[in-house]
Formats: C-alpha cells, structure tokens, sequence
C-alpha cells in the first residue's frame, strides 16, 4: 500500500504561538490547583463594558444578524472605524479602505499576503510579538530581525534600518507601543521611519492595537500621521480587544490603499467571509458609545505599570526599561543567568523562566519568543494584589 501524502512542509515549520502556549501551560497547573501567578498573556482583566455587551444582546433580537452580510464587514461599522482612523491616526480614508476582520490576527495575516511574494525581505524590529515572524513565513516572505537593545529602549533606528535593507527587502513591520517591550517611538522617531521608507517604495505594516493605551502624557503617532506620503504603502492593522477588554469577541480590521486592500478582500471572502454580525455590532458600539470605561482601564492600567517596574527594578541584576504603553514591561535579565538560584544555573531566559515557573510558580514568557535570549516578557493586565505577589515571589527568589 502506497504510503499517505506527506502533510504541508509550510505549516509543519510554523511554530506554536510562545505566549498562548506559556498562558495555557500556566492554566492548567492553576487548574491543578496549584498557585501560578501568570505575567504570560496579554489579556485585559477587565469585563467588556456592559453597554457594548447590551448592544450585542439587542444585535441578537434582529433576525437579520443571522444571514451573510458583506464579507468585509458591516458597513455601519467600516464607516466607525474610518472615523477612528481619521481621529486617531490622523488619517482620513473612505470605508471602502477598512475590512473587520476575525480579531488582529487576521489583519496581520491577510496585510502580509497582500503586499509580499516569494523570497521577499521583511524588515521586523525586534524584540517582536511572536506572530509576526511566522506571518511572514505563511506569505512565502522571509524575516529579517533588526534587533534593538534596553539601551535603546527596544527602539530601532533608520541607520540600522538601512543596514539591514537590500534589493528584496520590500516591507516593514512598525509596532508603536510595542508588544512585547511596551515602547513608544516619539514622533520625530516615527517620522524619520516613515520618510524613510517612503524615500526606498517599502511597504509598511502598521500595527496600532495599544496606540490608545500610552502613559505620562505619550501618545503614540501613527506614521501615516507623522509621514502623510505614507499612507500610499501603508497598512495599519487595530481591533477593539486591547482598549475595551474585548479580546475573545474576536473583531479586528486593517485599513490601507484600495488596490492593496482590494487583495485583501478577495482573500478574505474565500478564507472567512464575514466577522460574527453580533461581535461587529458590539464593536461598533465600543467606538462610538462613551469612553469613560475605557479611559478607566487606561488609568488602571497606568497605576499596574508603575507598581511593577519600580518592584523589578529592585531585583539586583535586572534592567527595567521604562515602558510609555501597551501592558507589558519588558526587564533585561541577563545579569542574572549564568548564577546558581536554589541550585540550578540558568544561561539563558528560557532555562530561567522554567526555573521561575518551578521554585516560584510564575509564569512569564522568555526572551526567545520575540527574538534573543536574555530578556522576559511580564504582562501587567492582571489583579494589582495578584501583580504584586508575583513580583514579591521573584524578589524573594533572585535576592
């Protein structure tokens, strides 16, 4: 009997994603009843707001929310997010540029897609959330790490840019904040990318799901902002998860020129069709109905931020960046492998974040999920009492 088929060799080389598989690992001990403190995923621990899930409870009472609607996306709602566009990224687009799409994940999907063919270069800053590298992958492009240290804030520069650019390089990754470092270019940063990339035809993959979570008085421009000429190769990628705790409602949308958008869709038609109508409609009334909560989730999130860096920056061997947004702080733990703690010898944040996750019960997400070893990864978009006592087990551990 001839032998089965082999299976794709594309997705066999696909990784799981680092930080569900840490998140999920850290459930099921707590599960077991064990007392796992979880820094690992990066989830608001806020409920929905109540009128955005009573707006998806009155989406249920209309009959026509059970049939196909547009495959990318409900009119009402492309036109709210057009007005979010203009309002927040300073950029003003027609409805016809915006497709909702299942969560940020699909945007990021279906952006690379669009813009990149076989053996293209990415240019992907790095430390870098753990999907986009194999994003890229799944578009037949290839990832070039552009890596940038806590001496730099975990910020890229058009030099190091330029370095890393050849003949193939035809699109960039711009994250700002930054998921996993919490970063925040500064407009002048933001504008010298943008010129940049404009000045050498390379597109740009915009990612702004946390722009509306920034602290001390940032506030994180969009390039298109920044660079107007920008937003002929530009795709920027958003979502309702972050802002308004809505990460399992599952609604995202990317915007971009027609002609890119256009592939987009026809992809999108064939992959998905259309985002669940009653998580749209609860989308739609997140941008349009009041901000109060949202705004108080900020503020919360704010205080959390300021609790853990100044908790990690008293563990001797650890440098903590000061992160400007998002829900992550992103500490340098090099000066502490190499060193005997209750026994074992870490060398790298792997062995030390299973060495946490064994003496301590807290999980984090090591430095290798986004690029090189030597650094961890800690949401703060947990319980402050929770936040606190996982720090505290770290202090202990490491004093």
């Amino acid at each position: 009997m001839t032998e089965r088929a082999p299976l794709s060799r594309k997705l066999s080389a696909i990784a799981e994603s680092a930080t569900l598989k840490v998140d999920a690992k850290a459930k099921a001990l707590q599960a077991a009843g064990r007392p796992v403190i979880s820094y690992a995923a990066g989830e608001p621990d806020f409920a929905t707001p109540q009128f955005i899930v009573d707006a998806a409870a009155e989406a249920l009472r209309d009959p026509a929310n059970f049939r196909y609607t547009p495959a990318v996306g409900l009119p009402v709602l492309r036109e709210a997010i057009a007005a979010k566009t203009l309002r927040d990224s300073g950029l003003e687009v027609d409805p016809s540029q915006v497709i909702v799409t299942n969560g940020g994940k699909q945007s990021v999907y279906q952006a690379f897609q669009a813009v990149v063919n076989p053996g293209d270069e990415v240019l992907l800053p790095a430390p870098y959330w753990t999907t986009y590298p194999e994003a890229i992958a799944l578009a037949d492009g290839i990832p070039v790490e552009v890596f940038a240290g806590a001496d730099q804030d975990y910020k890229v520069t058009v030099d190091q840019l330029e370095a890393a650019r050849t003949p193939r390089t035809t699109a960039l990754v711009f994250v700002s904040p930054s998921n996993p470092t919490g970063s925040v270019y500064t407009p002048e940063e933001t504008a010298a990318i943008g010129e940049w990339a404009v000045e050498h035809g390379i597109w740009i993959i915009s990612d702004e799901i946390y722009q509306n979570l920034v602290y001390e008085g940032a506030r994180a421009v969009s390039i298109v902002e920044a660079v107007p000429d920008a937003a002929a190769q530009t795709i920027l990628v958003n979502g309702v998860a972050k802002t308004y705790a809505m990460t399992g409602w599952r609604v995202g949308w990317m915007v971009g020129p027609k002609d890119a958008i256009k592939l987009a869709a026809n992809l999108q038609s064939h992959l998905s069709s259309n985002v669940n109508n009653i998580a749209q409609r609860a989308a739609l009334a997140a941008l349009t109905g009041p901000q109060t909560e949202a705004e108080e989730f900020r503020v919360a999130f704010d205080r959390r931020r300021q609790l853990i860096v100044g908790e990690l920056a008293k563990i001797s061997g650890v440098t903590v960046p000061n992160p400007l947004g998002a829900f992550y702080v992103y500490p340098d733990v090099q000066g502490l492998l190499g060193r005997t703690w209750r026994g074992k010898t870490p060398t790298t944040s792997l062995e030390l974040a299973d060495l946490i996750l064994e003496e301590v019960e807290v999980a984090v997400v090591p430095g290798e999920a986004f690029g090189p070893s030597g650094y961890l990864r800690l949401s703060y978009a947990l319980g402050d009492e929770q936040l606190l006592e996982g720090v505290r087990r770290l202090q202990e551990l490491f004093a």
